[in-house]
């Protein structure tokens, strides 16, 4: 997904959740900036690099092929944008590498995603904001591994866009560096082919380019882990559901609802404004940000300021080394810690080692780990 999702669209879902336009907008700006928060960034503010959610492209060029960068990458791709479905799906007949990579698959409703949610119960507005990122990026993301793997991510010529009236359209794919998709004609930029199955170029759904993160497209393809069978990806309706179970999941992060189960979305939020949100995911452009941005001043009655990932950075870096978490990027960077310890603890307990060794931090089993000592501060904090 990109920012008219991450920012625009989850300040509407927050807004319909009950949460206030200020809230709202610390939810919306922490969802974006999982996107922003590389090694850079978190370097340029002299933060802890252990909180890093994403790479940027020259990070990732940068990252060598042996098994140490390998789990690095895995544990953000994994944790924040590609979370696995099922860590335990079974691969009959399957080489231990490669079912490791096939139980990486990122899908929703999928057991990690009532863990992400309720992990942030009870946190911050910025741990929300993290977890309806992770959330969102499940429909998106489907079908796709946050581990570079040429037989899980790769795509053929077999690839079409299926249109409203049930024909279709061979998508054709090009690395082609600064070049802007051509909607009109189906041809969207991609990564360089590669050949080398652990090459980082076949991270996620690089070979698809930015296709998955449209909300209008419709297509279908054969991919190699599933044996070839034609796999049908709809995401108008996936990004839709993925609208409503935001707002389900954050009634329930407000303390509305008791529980939060997969499977479940707020249909009823959503009905009085169907026709609108549906006319926003379908219209075919690179970027709904305007009209998401437009639904929610709508909802408010408020003005919804452009993402700047700058907001807060001189209030983190002038504040006192001690109250440093308290900010809003220290906040962020707090529940970003925890995420990823989470989703890499699970993996690692699945007895995958994709994405390296992991300890469940705790109040006393930890506390000597220099990049764990916010979460053993946070976690006691939160038992007082």
């Amino acid at each position: 997904m990109q920012a008219d999702f991450h920012y625009y669209a989850t300040y509407c879902a927050a807004f319909l959740a009950g949460y206030s336009h200020e809230e709202a907008l610390e939810i919306c700006y922490s969802a974006q900036m999982v996107d922003c928060c590389t090694t850079t960034f978190l370097k340029s503010i002299s933060a802890t690099v252990h909180a890093a959610s994403s790479q940027s492209q020259a990070e990732l060029v940068d990252m060598k092929s042996d098994i140490t960068s390998l789990q690095d990458i895995t544990r953000i791709w994994a944790s924040f944008h590609f979370l696995p479905k099922d860590l335990y799906a079974k691969t009959p007949l399957a080489t231990k590498n490669y079912r490791n990579k096939y139980r990486l698959i990122c899908g929703p409703d999928g057991v990690l995603v009532k863990d992400t949610v309720e992990l942030a119960k009870d946190k911050s507005l910025q741990a929300a904001g993290i977890a309806m990122h992770v959330l969102a990026d499940t429909w998106a993301h489907y079908n796709f591994a946050g581990t570079p793997s040429l037989v899980i991510n790769n795509t053929d010529n077999n690839f079409f866009e299926i249109f409203e009236d049930g024909s279709s359209r061979k998508i054709s794919f090009k690395h082609s560096p600064g070049a802007e998709d051509d909607l009109e004609n189906s041809a969207f930029n991609s990564t360089i082919f590669n050949m080398i199955e652990n090459s980082v170029l076949n991270l996620g759904h690089g070979h698809a380019g930015h296709l998955p993160d449209y909300s209008f497209i419709r297509y279908k393809y054969m991919p190699a882990w599933d044996n070839y069978r034609e796999c049908l990806k709809d995401n108008p309706s996936d990004y839709r559901k993925a609208f409503c179970q935001m707002i389900y999941a954050m009634k329930f992060l407000r303390g509305l609802n008791d529980i939060f189960e997969t499977g479940k979305y707020d249909e009823e939020a959503v009905s009085p404004y169907e026709e609108r949100i549906m006319n926003i995911l379908t219209v075919r452009r690179p970027d709904a940000s305007s009209d998401w941005k437009a639904f929610g001043e709508e909802l408010s009655g408020k003005e919804i300021p452009d993402f700047d990932v700058s907001a807060y950075v001189e209030e983190y870096k002038n504040a006192p080394e001690e109250s440093r978490d308290n900010t809003v990027l220290g906040r962020f960077i707090v529940a970003s810690l925890s995420q990823k310890s989470m989703v890499t603890s699970k993996i690692y307990r699945s007895k995958n080692m994709l994405a390296g060794f992991s300890v469940k931090y705790s109040r006393f089993g930890i506390s000597g780990i220099r990049e764990y000592r916010k979460l053993v501060k946070e976690s006691k904090r939160q038992e007082a």
